[in-house]
């Protein structure tokens, strides 16, 4: 009987292995499985997720343009202490002014929330989602900016 259950958890481990089941980040706060038709920016609208910080935490499966996502990935949304969940989806006409006016919070805590964010706010795309918290929650030394 031992031996049964021994070979069901080895071959299970072996199923998992090959399945591309992935251990999550041991620090996270949040996860998600991609499911078809996801993108960076769609996981980041349902999950309440900026996609800066989705493609951060997830540096090492999703590249930078967020184009090799797989049904059935496991992701890590946010790490604890460093996760933002009041966001903003772009859309057209947005600016950082309008966006931290809209959120209660300051320009300059939008851009320290959003390092991937130039300081003329020329850079964000519609369906983006960004961090819109009235704190600043990113660590700057983890960001990678």
């Amino acid at each position: 009987m031992f031996a049964h259950n021994v070979f069901a958890v080895a071959v299970a481990a072996a199923v998992a292995a090959t399945c591309g089941v992935y251990a999550q980040e041991p620090a996270c706060a949040r996860n998600y499985t991609v499911v078809a038709g996801d993108t960076c920016d769609r996981i980041g609208a349902k999950t309440a997720t900026p996609t800066f910080q989705l493609q951060t935490v997830n540096a090492d499966k999703i590249d930078a343009a967020c184009d090799n996502l797989f049904v059935g990935e496991a992701l890590c949304l946010g790490l604890v202490g460093e996760d933002c969940n009041i966001v903003h989806v772009v859309e057209a006409g947005d600016s950082c002014f309008s966006i931290a006016e809209d959120a209660g919070t300051t320009v300059d805590i939008i851009l320290a929330n959003n390092p991937n964010v130039n300081s003329d706010c020329t850079n964000i795309g519609l369906g983006e989602v960004l961090c819109a918290a009235d704190h600043i929650i990113v660590n700057a030394t983890s960001s990678g900016a």
